[in-house]
């Protein structure tokens, strides 16, 4: 929240508000432009990247939406402010219940600012890493009916848990919760391909070590992939963000090389 009070001025910065400020939003504080305005002297690509991974989601969801899906679960969702899920989905079926979930607070605070009067929308605070308490979180279980078919969306969070057994046992708990007919949205940054200077990936790595509490850790494209062994992949599969079933609207930053995105993403559907 830009202009906030001298409370929020000292707050550390957060993976979320960083993706906001990226995102032109406005629920962010100095903290969070400073470490964004660090990270994009050193990969000054960072907003572009931002704004692709969530016309990716967009495009994911609207799918998922024309395809019947009318229940969405967003883990590690940020703040719902630019491009959200739930005013897209809920303007093709009116009826679609979301529930955003993230481990910042503030994110969750404002989130609810945002969701005020939507009764079909719900933002609550969990951990990617604690899959078991967000299944059982009470508003999730008021709203969602895990029993009938959900959208579970994990954009741009899993390279914020580079244990892999964490996240791979994350991603299995809340896959193992899900009904046949659900889909697993999930895109995540890769190194794959991809012309990175290692100092500059250094650097980029210790501003988020240093200024936030969210490390960072890019994972392979087989590694990637891993996440939806034994699910029914969506056409065209697993591809640079920029692929997956672009559409006119799109932001055009990396039509011309689209590893340059530095982002996979795919959908993969519950048997």
């Amino acid at each position: 929240m830009v202009g906030a009070s001298d409370e929020n001025e000292a707050k550390p910065a957060t993976a979320a508000r960083i993706y906001d400020y990226y995102l032109g939003g406005t629920h962010n504080f100095p903290a969070d432009r400073e470490a964004a305005e660090a990270m994009m002297r050193v990969l000054p690509l960072g907003p572009q990247l931002a704004r692709t991974n969530r016309a990716f989601l967009r495009r994911a969801v609207r799918h998922l939406a024309e395809s019947g899906v009318r229940q969405f679960l967003d883990v590690g969702s940020g703040i719902p402010t630019v491009g959200n899920v739930h005013e897209i989905v809920q303007q093709i079926a009116p009826e679609t219940r979301v529930v955003y979930v993230d481990i910042d607070p503030v994110a969750v605070a404002e989130s609810e600012e945002i969701l005020k009067g939507n009764e079909l929308a719900a933002a609550v605070h969990g951990d990617l890493r604690e899959p078991a308490s967000i299944l059982a979180h009470p508003q999730v279980n008021a709203l969602l009916d895990l029993d009938r078919p959900v959208g579970l969306l994990l954009a741009a969070v899993l390279h914020f848990v580079p244990d892999d057994d964490v996240a791979y046992g994350a991603v299995d708990r809340l896959r193992a919760a899900l009904a046949p007919g659900s889909h697993l949205v999930m895109s995540h940054a890769t190194t794959d391909e991809v012309r990175h200077d290692q100092d500059e990936l250094d650097v980029a790595h210790d501003i988020y070590r240093r200024r936030t509490t969210t490390p960072l850790g890019l994972r392979s494209r087989s590694q990637f992939e891993r996440f939806f062994a034994g699910l029914e992949l969506v056409e065209p599969g697993v591809v640079w963000l920029p692929l997956w079933r672009p559409a006119p609207d799109d932001p055009q930053y990396f039509a011309d090389d689209p590893r340059r995105s530095a982002g996979l993403g795919a959908v993969g559907r519950v048997p």
